[in-house]
């Protein structure tokens, strides 16, 4: 039997190919009694379903017997064929039973196993900071953590379930084999060793070809899951048919990809049809040869084809598992490439952390990785708890990048960040965040109700605190114009509702969890002048006690801050007051005069 020898080699022992699966065997551990008792029971099975081909044997002796006349009793053969049918008809009953069982202990496991890799995954997205979301695409992550989990689940189910049928179903009947006729088992098992190197040059082509048809596959997804985001842009340039043209494109490639690799799978299936069938001739011709030269009886010959073909679907499985296995391999590495990534930013401690709000930048720099731009500079502030600090600056001064370092959203790059005098690596990362209101330059709004969004990190609010945040955020009005009120679900990504709307929700998301902290990073930009000092009037009632970050293009969202910064290329190059810097020459008096006299002009 070197056919099963060597894929049980391939596919336990064969360190390069099976590297990446080696990640799973915790898996295997964890449920290893479901999969013991699974193989136990297959065992089991394949030894009973076994025993028909020998009744079978025993009862064509036994025609044979009463044929030639070494058996008189009539009687006799026909009791004996009873039984025997009997005991078929309930062997095969109860191995069908252990069957069932069987794919209910190692299929079920297979499912618990993709449940467990899927929140493993899941969960490790979470951990990963946000640079890692600016290197991947969406598309390709989620690709990931459902069809490449799939392969892997197969590789755990079916593959395993049928390789157990397949060797010991082999192990078993090759035993009895021998036992029977040594010889005419020989003969037997010579196409046996083509079928073995066949397997193994063939499974390294699979596997290779496997993990281009996934890539293509994240590749599709990706392109589909922007153009749905994007279809706004794409209708309004008029641009359908170039996207319909780059999606046929890699659809193509991906037809290919995919044709390429089950044109070798298709060559497993004809290749061990052809091979059964020779080992089939093989057991007529040369069993034929025995009994005529009086060496077996009958039953011998039709206990042997049936031997052959009980181990025809085991062989001919031998490709698909092959197939599996490959696939999966090529699956699990893609998700070992994410699982094995080493957030940037971590929970250092687990100590619990109760924030009041005081912040300190000492000689802060930030450089991003991704693009080498030098964000911040050497930047120096302090803010006490309760008081406001206004952040303003041209586009791209780094004015987002000082709340997004509040928030750890990044480390800095030199300098330190202290919060309530404790260096903000050493805060717990889930407390400090979740003890900041953050609203953000793009607000993002799920498709859900908007009474959802709104207490959204905040399950536990109240109709009534989600409508008097709503009220705060001057949106309560708008709200409750539309049809379902509260209850209107929104388009992915908020698309239902306007832009100073959605930025209006997004305040009230951050108002309701009454947190120590408030960043309000340019949130304000798409809501006109009246609701936006509406909007401030309400904020200096909400921010009283809290430590708040207003970013902003406006003096007017400003003017009202204990403190104001003025950034440039990533410096400070004012602080102050309001009634300190418009009495100064510099960006921010320019920025107040000008936007006052369009203010006249209006």
């Amino acid at each position: 039997m070197p056919n099963y020898y060597t894929l049980l080699n391939f596919k336990f022992n064969n360190k390069k190919l099976m590297k990446s699966l080696r990640y799973l065997d915790k898996y295997f551990i964890k449920y290893k009694w479901r999969l013991l008792l699974g193989i136990f029971i297959t065992v089991l099975s394949k030894i009973l379903a076994l025993q028909i081909p020998k009744i079978i044997g025993k009862s064509l002796n036994a025609v044979e017997s009463y044929m030639k006349g070494d058996i008189l009793d009539k009687s006799i053969v026909k009791e004996q064929l009873l039984w025997n049918i009997l005991f078929i008809v309930g062997v095969s009953v109860f191995a069908g039973f252990l069957t069932f069982v069987m794919r209910q202990m190692i299929i079920v496991t297979s499912r618990l196993i993709e449940f467990d890799l899927k929140n493993e995954i899941y969960k490790q997205y979470q951990r990963l900071s946000i640079n890692f979301y600016k290197k991947n695409r969406t598309g390709d992550l989620m690709n990931r953590i459902s069809e490449d989990v799939s392969k892997v689940r197969m590789y755990f189910g079916p593959a395993i379930m049928y390789s157990m049928n397949m060797i010991f179903l082999f192990i078993v009947g090759f035993t009895q084999m021998v036992k029977t006729d040594p010889v005419l088992t020989m003969y037997t098992l010579i196409p046996f060793p083509v079928l073995s190197i066949s397997i193994f040059y063939i499974s390294k082509v699979i596997n290779k070809r496997s993990t281009i048809v996934q890539e293509y596959l994240s590749k599709l997804t990706t392109y589909n899951q922007e153009f749905f985001s994007g279809v706004n842009v794409v209708k309004s340039y008029g641009i359908e048919p170039m996207v319909i043209a780059g999606f046929d494109k890699l659809a193509d490639m991906s037809k290919e990809k995919n044709i390429s690799l089950y044109k070798i799978q298709a060559l497993f299936f004809p290749l061990m049809i052809l091979l059964i069938g020779i080992s089939n001739l093989t057991v007529i011709y040369v069993g034929g040869k025995q009994y005529i030269n009086g060496e077996i009886p009958i039953g011998v010959i039709a206990e042997f084809i049936l031997y052959v073909n009980m181990l025809t679907w085991p062989v001919a499985v031998v490709g698909w598992v092959t197939s599996m296995v490959q696939q999966a391999e090529a699956s699990q590495k893609r998700i070992n490439e994410f699982l094995k990534e080493v957030p940037e930013i971590k929970n250092n401690s687990t100590k619990p952390f109760k924030l009041n709000g005081k912040i300190e930048f000492k000689n802060v720099s930030l450089t991003y990785d991704d693009t080498n731009i030098k964000a911040l500079k050497n930047i120096n502030f302090s803010i006490t708890k309760g008081e406001t600090i206004a952040i303003l600056g041209k586009t791209g001064s780094g004015k987002s990048s000082i709340v997004n370092l509040v928030s750890r959203l990044y480390d800095v790059s030199s300098g330190t960040i202290r919060i309530d005098d404790i260096s903000i690596k050493d805060i717990n990362l889930i407390d400090l965040r979740k003890g900041i209101g953050f609203v953000p330059q793009d607000p993002f709004l799920f498709s859900d109700s908007i009474s959802n969004n709104i207490k959204f990190g905040f399950e536990q609010a109240s109709k009534q605190e989600i409508i008097s945040a709503a009220k705060k955020a001057v949106v309560h009005q708008n709200i409750d114009g539309f049809k379902d009120k509260y209850d209107t679900i929104l388009g992915e990504r908020g698309v239902t509702l306007s832009g100073g709307q959605k930025q209006r929700v997004s305040i009230a998301r951050a108002i309701i969890k009454n947190p120590k902290i408030l960043v309000f990073d340019d949130c304000l930009s798409a809501v006109d002048t009246e609701t936006e000092e509406r909007i401030l009037a309400n904020l200096e009632s909400v921010s009283k006690d809290k430590t708040t970050f207003i970013i902003s293009h406006r003096v007017s969202s400003a003017k009202n801050a204990d403190k104001i910064i003025i950034l440039d290329d990533g410096e400070i190059i004012q602080q102050g007051s309001h009634n300190q810097l418009i009495n100064e020459n510099g960006y921010y008096k320019e920025l107040y005069e000008q936007q006052l006299l369009e203010k006249e002009n209006q």
